[in-house]
């Protein structure tokens, strides 16, 4: 027996043991690999979305885009959240005519308050665009723009879904969740451009998608600079701005984006102009559409539904080089757990 190997023998069991532990930290540590869009099935659905990014931003790639042209917006209603059995906008202006109706009698008598008052949804439809913009208006206006994000926060926190019983926040799509962290991830600005109120979005996107005011895009309402008590304010007029819909989307876009993305994602023929547009840019593009198919899980509607109509973008989805996800097949949830 050698000097070393007497050495050996002779450490004591907790120093041999010492030794043995910071030997064994020495090898490398594995990290387990997540999967970013974890709850998309695999296939091709999964697939072409990840290609898609791996190629815009592998700069040895003859596709490769640049940071700053890395841009993708999306749809609110229907795409990032749901909108059955209507637009969640709608169901908080039906909540505020409730809420004001006290401060103003007339509506009893006055159509289509007085079809809000009564949960008469059937007259209150027939009203028309017409109808639907009177109520946006009286609920709408008459405020700052600071008491109007009070009151949609205030609501948000304590109204609940008519069918699910779950707070509106709480409905939004856990795969389109992880599809909007997998973009940032890659270096993409990503944007929200909807038919929804503006204002309306600003005050929770940022909480629930990560997006913030800023890069909302949507319909608005005419605003207008006053001093309050020597304070100055912004109030909200009673006269529409802007509707943020079909081919005003590209036109919204460019004015306040000021480029055209390169990813574009919707759920209905108000969102076709929107991936046309996107789609028919210089180099590699996407278009991705969200198909209402889980009756189960959601609702299941395309063609002849009221909300989230779904015709041209259906018909045309192949032809235009537009990712048709069906959600029944294509994600694991629906909502986050």
């Amino acid at each position: 027996m050698n000097k070393y190997q007497k050495r050996f023998i002779q450490i004591p069991g907790l120093a041999l043991l010492l030794f043995l532990t910071a030997c064994a930290s020495q090898q490398p540590v594995v990290k387990p690999v997540t999967d970013p869009l974890a709850s998309w099935t695999e296939g091709a659905t999964k697939q072409r979305i990840t290609e898609f990014v791996n190629t815009v931003t592998d700069k040895t790639s003859p596709d490769f885009v640049p940071v700053n042209m890395r841009i993708a917006t999306f749809d609110n209603d229907g795409t990032l959240w749901a909108e059955k059995p209507t637009y969640f906008q709608l169901l908080f202006i039906i909540d505020r005519v409730k809420a004001m109706a006290a401060e103003h009698p007339e509506w009893k008598t006055t159509q289509p308050f007085q079809a809000v008052l009564e949960n008469d949804m059937a007259a209150m439809k027939a009203s028309g665009e017409h109808g639907l913009i009177e109520l946006a208006m009286a609920t709408h206006s008459g405020m700052t723009t600071d008491e109007f994000e009070i009151i949609v926060n205030d609501w948000l926190a304590s109204a609940r879904h008519p069918t699910t019983g779950k707070r509106y926040p709480q409905m939004v799509y856990q795969p389109m969740l992880e599809l909007l962290d997998y973009l940032r991830a890659n270096e993409f600005t990503v944007f929200i451009v909807s038919g929804g109120g503006m204002e309306f979005m600003r005050p929770w996107t940022q909480a629930v998608y990560g997006i913030p005011p800023h890069q909302v895009v949507g319909s608005s309402m005419e605003t207008q600079y006053e001093l309050r008590n020597g304070k100055p304010v912004l109030m909200r007029l009673p006269k529409i701005h802007f509707i943020d819909d079909k081919e005003t989307k590209p036109v919204a876009i460019n004015r306040f984006i000021g480029q055209r993305p390169i990813f574009a994602g919707g759920n209905s023929d108000g969102d076709f102009e929107m991936l046309q547009w996107t789609t028919s840019g210089a180099g590699k593009r996407f278009g991705l559409i969200v198909h209402h198919t889980d009756a189960k899980r959601e609702w299941a509607y395309d063609r002849e539904s009221s909300e989230g109509r779904l015709v041209r973008g259906l018909d045309e989805a192949e032809e235009n080089g537009w990712l048709l996800v069906d959600m029944a097949q294509d994600w694991r949830v629906i909502y986050p757990e």
